[in-house]
């Protein structure tokens, strides 16, 4: 009984924070792709491996699909506050949103999932129509301070600003597993 309540209170939980993020965006009439000229998307992936991300550090981790297409880690560089959706721009990650939110939400990060993928999940299985019915699947938004623990972000990726020495995670959640990204 205890662990179906704690399932209940979990869903519950997830669902209300992403009617939360939903409810703060303001959705926008066109899509604007992020664009990053190659020698920026060098200059990220070369800073990614420079030691200490003094920049924004990205991570995009697709864990259960297993999508290696998605997978990304990056050190960004940024001189102040900058917007999450310019700073994946930068790390050469594109994001496509969703119909109802089309730039503050991702619905597929770098093609993943594809609109032909079978998501697995407790239920059964299910594919990704960036039509926002989906709702045991999805790309989670997390933030950490530069000496701070993991957050999930409470604004969409077209008001979120990140400063130097923060983290922006795109982790994708089936099932809200994994609960939040790795330490």
């Amino acid at each position: 009984m205890t662990k179906t309540r704690t399932a209940a209170a979990s869903t519950l939980a997830a669902a209300g924070l992403l009617l939360t993020l939903a409810a703060c965006s303001t959705p926008a009439a066109t899509q604007s792709a992020p664009s990053a000229s190659a020698s920026t998307a060098a200059s990220a992936s070369a800073s990614a491996s420079a030691g200490p991300c003094t920049g924004v550090k990205v991570v995009v981790d697709s864990a259960s699909l297993k999508q290696s297409a998605a997978d990304t880690s990056a050190c960004v560089p940024v001189d102040g506050p900058t917007l999450a959706s310019d700073v994946l721009g930068k790390a050469a990650v594109k994001i496509e949103g969703t119909t109802k939110y089309p730039t503050s939400f991702a619905c597929r990060v770098n093609g993943v999932p594809a609109a032909d993928f079978d998501i697995k999940h407790k239920g059964g299985t299910t594919r990704e129509a960036c039509d926002d019915k989906n709702t045991v699947s999805y790309w989670a938004l997390w933030v950490k301070p530069a000496a701070g623990t993991w957050a999930y972000a409470q604004e969409g990726l077209d008001s979120l600003k990140l400063s130097p020495g923060e983290s922006l995670e795109l982790l994708y959640t089936v099932d809200n597993e994994p609960a939040a990204p790795a330490a």
